[in-house]
């Protein structure tokens, strides 16, 4: 008993918040609003009156209010008038489904249905943008003119999925619009190590296939897709790894005198006759070895433009990556050591990786670096 009168005080305190919600929306002369907060009430309650009250009071509003805005925007003279008209019908049909979903709703009022008038609005609208986007490709070779056609076509089709052509020429406008970047295969050059550049190289062809279109209209490629479909871009990205050092190594040894924190046992002693334990601090020669292999390395980017040869940015990018291990030994009384120095002397050296690892490792800041700087670079064009 107790749980079911919890259960009907939070139903009735969620309804009088509902329609409080409806009635502060019909207040402030947001008619939709009410429609859509009512009709959720009454979807919950079907005997709301206070929700009932309200939607009569406001659908018929909504849908005058809505057909006040299509008139006015029918009979305007701006370009692309038939856009609002569009949002509009888009309004007025999205509260005949929300109503149609509550069956209380419809017996209190007549729900209207405006599919038809949104499609032909939608199809003035389209025609409007296609026309649009058809005058600015009068000039495509102009490439603010091939974005504005692209643009145009672009609220064409989304306005009515394949209206007429619209779908090649939103490529062919693309194609014209679109800054092409050929980002070129990163070089290795290095007398001591046949190393690979191949962990780079397929970060970066992960960077351009996930960001092919950086903004709107930036495009990279890659060599091979560039000469497949002879392209004659706009910029060469070229990235040269043109000094790097991989496996220098450096051995550093300390060695020191430790004493125990607190006194231990060290022996015994006889007093009086008898044996007693004897408490001192104890010592040990401890020496402690490094080994650090710093791997570093220098990445040359250049952004040249295609036409001209001439370099337009240049900027290199440092990565650096230090591996290293530590042990150690001791003479003396263990007890003198710590936990940590312990645990140095319990160790054992260690093979540094191997050059390729190395190389891999000290690329992955210089990978971030460039990938942020190229995303910085083009954001604009």
């Amino acid at each position: 008993m107790k749980h079911s009168f919890v259960l009907v005080t939070y139903v009735l305190i969620f309804t009088f918040i509902g329609c409080k919600s409806a009635k502060k929306a019909f207040k402030r002369g947001d008619y939709e609003e009410s429609v859509f907060r009512a009709a959720e009430k009454l979807r919950e309650s079907p005997n709301s009156s206070s929700s009932a009250d309200i939607l009569k009071q406001a659908y018929p509003l909504a849908i005058q209010q809505n057909l006040d805005d299509i008139a006015k925007y029918q009979n305007s003279s701006e370009p692309f008038h038939w856009e609002p008209v569009v949002s509009a019908y888009d309004r007025l049909n999205k509260m005949y489904n929300a109503l149609r979903r509550c069956p209380a709703c419809e017996r209190l009022i007549t729900v209207r249905n405006f599919s038809n008038e949104e499609r032909t609005a939608r199809d003035q609208a389209a025609a409007d943008r296609y026309e649009a986007g058809m005058k600015a490709m009068s000039n495509k070779t102009n490439r603010q003119m091939a974005r504005e056609a692209y643009n145009h076509f672009e609220v064409c089709n989304s306005l009515v999925g394949g209206f007429r052509n619209v779908q090649p020429l939103l490529e062919e406008s693309y194609d014209y619009a679109s800054f092409k970047v050929v980002v070129e295969q990163v070089l290795v050059t290095s007398r001591m190590y046949q190393l690979s550049n191949e962990f780079f190289q397929n970060k970066i062809n992960e960077f351009l296939n996930t960001n092919q279109r950086l903004n709107k209209f930036v495009r990279f490629y890659a060599p091979q897709e560039a000469s497949s479909i002879k392209l004659k871009p706009d910029h060469i990205i070229k990235l040269e790894f043109d000094d790097f050092v991989v496996g220098q190594t450096l051995v550093q040894s300390n060695t020191e005198v430790v004493t125990s924190k607190d006194s231990v046992k060290v022996g015994e002693a006889t007093v009086a006759g008898k044996k007693v334990p004897v408490y001192n601090k104890v010592t040990a020669k401890l020496t402690r070895t490094r080994k650090s292999v710093l791997s570093s390395g220098l990445l040359d980017m250049q952004i040249m433009n295609f036409n001209s040869k001439t370099v337009v940015t240049q900027e290199k990018f440092r990565g650096d990556f230090n591996w290293f291990c530590e042990w150690g030994n001791f003479n003396g009384d263990e007890r003198a050591l710590t936990a940590d120095q312990k645990r140095i002397c319990n160790a054992r050296e260690l093979n540094p990786p191997p050059p390729q690892q190395l190389f891999i490792e000290f690329s992955k800041p210089i990978y971030d670096r460039l990938t942020n700087k190229i995303r910085d670079y083009y954001k604009n064009y």
